[in-house]
């Protein structure tokens, strides 16, 4: 799939940077290619934190925005988020 702009949603922050949720069937290893979020540049600040859920697989990782020239947006790899429950 390709990045949509409704998945991406500011949870908060202020001026020091925002804290964003991403929700899409995108796996991560697709979400965090150097590129996907271009069509948000305008949106996103370098050190913005980005909370990924995928709703395929589920799985949720935690990525933030490493560079943007304006027109493209470069991520972290990511931190997957464990969602498992042992008890």
């Amino acid at each position: 799939m390709a990045y949509s702009a409704s998945g991406l949603a500011r949870i908060g922050g202020d001026s020091n940077g925002s804290f964003w949720m991403y929700t899409s069937a995108d796996p991560i290893a697709t979400v965090n290619t150097a590129g996907y979020f271009n069509d948000s540049a305008n949106m996103l600040s370098v050190r913005d934190v980005i909370l990924v859920v995928d709703t395929n697989v589920p799985s949720s990782n935690l990525v933030n925005v490493l560079s943007n020239t304006g027109t493209v947006v470069d991520v972290s790899d990511g931190t997957a988020i464990v969602e498992t429950d042992g008890d």
